[in-house]
């Protein structure tokens, strides 16, 4: 298939309004498999000079390093720089995670090696839906439920994601001019991502993908309004003292806003609170009771009292 100029414009359009300058240089994650080999395409054509690309190698299958070379080969072909990331995946009860983990920092330090701008990656509204519902069924708070978000900071870079609008079968389209490769593990039903991709493809799911990533776009708006309004209370209503406690006044405000709050003040004060070990600290204060997370303790009243708790006898 050739490429349409307007969908490079179109592409244009959308990773130009995640970068911080139209002429930032940008990484490419390319896998070799279709949506990312269609990024690939559309990048070098969109914007010539000003992309490099990278094939990170988990060492998980003996096929990795042929298909790093495949995309090498495309690479050469479209003029655009390319780079194989090997990477040694941490031993534990979730492999895609340790390898998800593995690849975000090889992919920055490469980024940063290279000083480009941004990378992006190639996750697409079919991508978007299938964890949309992924977290849904784990019961995730508005934080997760927005799913993946457009653009991040990564390691000091900027992590962008230009093809959320885009559906699957129109890269796949873009993508049958180049050998591709195929993942095996996307088909491996015991990864929740499969099983929910499987759900979203069955016959008469009723599930429309457009949809369920609108709804994930809606929620990341949400999302940001209410960062902006727990930073604005947070200005107002909580007082920091030289010994390191925190005093928040946290009367009249909704129980959302309490509990971004409280994660913040404990995030920096100590360290990242979960959901459940902060709902579990929140539901003693409304009890009137002292609550313990971590290393702090959090004292009741109209005002709560944030410091390090005494060393345990």
């Amino acid at each position: 298939m050739t490429i349409e100029a307007a969908q490079v414009e179109r592409f244009r359009a959308d990773l130009e309004r995640l970068l911080s300058t139209p002429s930032d240089r940008v990484g490419l994650a390319v896998s070799g498999g279709p949506d990312s080999m269609a990024m690939l395409l559309l990048a070098a054509r969109s914007c010539p000079g000003r992309v490099e690309a990278a094939t990170v190698d988990h060492g998980l299958r003996p096929e990795a390093a042929a298909e790093a070379a495949l995309v090498a080969s495309a690479c050469a072909r479209l003029d655009v720089p390319h780079a194989t990331l090997a990477v040694t995946v941490a031993p534990g009860a979730s492999v895609q995670a340790a390898a998800r983990e593995a690849r975000y920092a090889a992919l920055a330090d490469w980024a940063s090696d290279r000083q480009l701008d941004a990378i992006a990656t190639a996750h697409h509204a079919d991508d978007q839906a299938e964890t949309l519902l992924m977290r849904l069924d784990r019961g995730a708070g508005l934080a997760g439920l927005v799913a993946i978000r457009a653009s991040r900071t990564l390691g000091g870079v900027r992590l962008v994601r230009p093809l959320l609008g885009w559906r699957r079968t129109e890269l796949k389209a873009i993508a049958a001019a180049v050998a591709t490769v195929d993942d095996p593990s996307n088909h491996d039903p015991r990864h929740d991502r499969s099983r929910f991709r499987a759900l979203l493809a069955g016959v008469g799911s009723g599930l429309d993908v457009e949809r369920l990533a609108a709804s994930a776009a809606h929620l990341a708006e949400a999302e940001e309004a209410l960062c902006w309004v727990t930073a604005e209370a947070m200005r107002s209503r909580v007082s920091h003292f030289p010994n390191g406690r925190m005093l928040a006044d946290l009367e009249g405000l909704p129980r959302e806003i309490t509990r971004r709050i409280l994660a913040r003040l404990v995030g920096e004060a100590d360290s990242h609170v979960d959901g459940p070990t902060l709902e579990t600290a929140m539901k003693r204060l409304e009890q009137g009771s002292t609550a313990t997370v971590g290393r702090l303790k959090l004292s009741p009243g109209r005002r709560i009292l944030v410091e390090r708790a005494p060393p345990r006898r």
